[in-house]
Formats: structure tokens, sequence, C-alpha cells
């Protein structure tokens, strides 16, 4: 059985459905053919300075929300990433072999930069190589990554190759990209304009924890437009993203019912979203009900982090040990 890592979720707050629908569901299935790491990245999130209580209701509310979208904690080791000292030292050990020229190229460190100039901290830069831990402490096969996490995958391919070949050894497997192809759906926000993510307001995404009113209150301020005003015109964007959301979440047949709609000029967009709202709540609440569940248990909760993180210290316990072989400790 392969291994896979996913390069776990920062803990910021509640999933979306974009989260679920982009990677989330997919991971539910890898567990099935895959030995399967699953970590909350809250090492990750200390580049900005979280509050102590934010850093630990967040992990529990990711933890949470995995199990209740069905991840199985009897079939992966779900874990947070602190709870993995291995990963730290890792990490102190692929930095002093990373330089600062390759860092500070890093696309996301430039980005990151100069949207926050005055948070330009150490581990912002070294970013690249704590991520690199996270996948070459358990020697992984295969990582999922967005196209924004590319580089960073890349670059763990390169610190690999620099290890193996600074210590002439060939320990360090390289990673490569999990395609997910057709089955990654991408959910537009709403709105109007790029994916689903979490914005100022709030407004752009829906949660799997919104209640009922929340959800309808969002969608019917979803962006539109005026309306059609020729027969079959093609659909702008805020639009083909407002029947995106219909697609997926009502389905097919009403999807054609509102496209047809369009097409011949007598689309109403408020009936649109009534129903897009209605049916969005049928599949929001399971999922809601479940985690409020999950939360209410902190002995369950504690039980799968601890037993996650025992799954993957095994497997980094190893690699770490082996690595301190290699170099001379």
């Amino acid at each position: 059985m392969k291994k896979i890592v996913v390069s776990g979720i920062r803990p910021t707050g509640n999933l979306h459905l974009g989260n679920y629908f982009g990677a989330l569901r997919n991971f539910i299935k890898m567990q099935e053919e895959y030995n399967c790491y699953f970590f909350i990245a809250d090492y990750h999130s200390l580049t900005t300075h979280p509050h102590p209580e934010h850093l630990r209701q967040n992990v529990k509310q990711i933890l949470a929300t995995y199990i209740a979208c069905g991840m199985d904690p009897e079939k992966v080791a779900i874990y947070a990433q602190s709870d993995l000292p291995e990963t730290v030292e890792l990490y102190l050990f692929l930095n002093m072999n990373a330089y600062l020229g390759e860092l500070e190229r890093c696309t996301s460190f430039k980005d990151k930069a100069r949207q926050n100039p005055d948070n330009v901290n150490a581990g912002l830069l070294t970013y690249p190589t704590l991520m690199a831990a996270d996948i070459l402490i358990h020697k992984a096969d295969f990582v999922p990554v967005g196209k924004d996490q590319e580089q960073h995958l890349e670059m763990t391919r390169v610190f690999a190759q620099r290890f193996n070949s600074l210590y002439g050894v060939e320990y360090f497997g390289f990673p490569q990209a999990f395609n997910f192809g057709e089955n990654l759906v991408k959910i537009p926000g709403l709105d109007g304009s790029g994916k689903m993510g979490k914005s100022e307001s709030g407004n752009n995404a829906i949660f799997l924890t919104d209640e009922d009113a929340v959800i309808r209150k969002k969608i019917m301020r979803a962006t539109t437009d005026s309306g059609p005003v020729e027969m079959n015109q093609e659909k702008p964007e805020v639009i083909a993203n407002l029947f995106q959301l219909v697609k997926v979440l009502c389905g097919e047949e009403v999807y054609k019912v509102y496209d047809e709609a369009y097409n011949n000029c007598t689309i109403r967009y408020g009936d649109l979203k009534k129903q897009l709202a209605e049916d969005t709540i049928k599949f929001v609440a399971p999922f809601r009900q479940r985690i409020a569940e999950i939360l209410a248990d902190d002995a369950y909760l504690e039980k799968v982090r601890r037993e996650g993180a025992e799954k993957a210290r095994q497997s980094a316990a190893k690699t770490v040990a082996e690595v301190r072989r290699i170099i001379g400790f």
C-alpha cells in the first residue's frame, strides 16, 4: 500500500463547501486505497500569530469536521502537526541545507511578504522546508496539492535530492503530486468571481456549520446581474458561477430548468436563489449536526488525536532515527 500525505489544512476556522468538494471528499475516498496521514497544520499557522485559545478551538473544529465528513480514525492517522515533534527535528535538518536565495524566490513567500510587510518572519521564509518535513517524515509517495502549493512540492523534491547527494545515500524518494482529475469539483464563491473561500465578511462562503438562516441570507445576497437581454446569450462569469452552485447542490434536473429559463430570458434570480438556498440547507444540515455532536465529546476528540499521533510517530520516529544516523549523530 502506497503512502500519501496531505499537507494538512491550517486551523483557521470552519471548513466551507469549497473545501469539501475541492479536496476533503476525495480524501475520504483515499482512505480505502492508501496508507494516509492527515494532519492539522497548527505549526504552519504560527506565521500569523493566532491567539492561543483560537488555535486550540480551531484545531478541535477541523478535527471534528474531518470525522463528520467521513474520515475514519481507524483507517487513517489524523493528528495535529504539533503532536509530532519529529517533524520539527527534520525541519531543522532540512533548513541546514536550504539556501536563502531559493527560499526568497518562492512565490508564496513573495506574495505573503508583499501583503504583510510588517510580518515577514523566519517561519514564513522557511515555510517550504516545514512543508517538506511534513511530507518526508513519512517518506510519502504522493501528495495532494493545489496549484498554489506545487512549487512547495517541487522544493520538497529538491531538498530530498540535496540530502541524498550530500550524504551519499538514496534515502528519500521524490513524492509526486496526486491529481484528483475529474473528481475535483471547483466551487465558486458567492461574490461571483473566483473560488469559494474565507473573506473578511465571511459572506463569500457557505460553511459546514452555518445555520439555516445564515445560509439563506448569504445566498439571497449572492451577486447577480440585471438578467439576459438576448435569447441563448452566453452567461457572464458572475452568473455562470451561480449556475455552477446550482448544478452541484441542486442537481442536473434543477439546473436544466433554470438554464432553459435563462436561455429564453424568463429567469427570475430570486426563485433560483430560493431553490439553491433550500437545497444547500438540506446538504449542510447533517454535517452541521454531526460536527456539533463530535465537538461536544472532548474525550473522543482527544482519543482520536492521541491515537492518530501514535500512528504517525511510528513512521516519523523511524525516519528521524535513520536521518540522525546518516548525518552522523
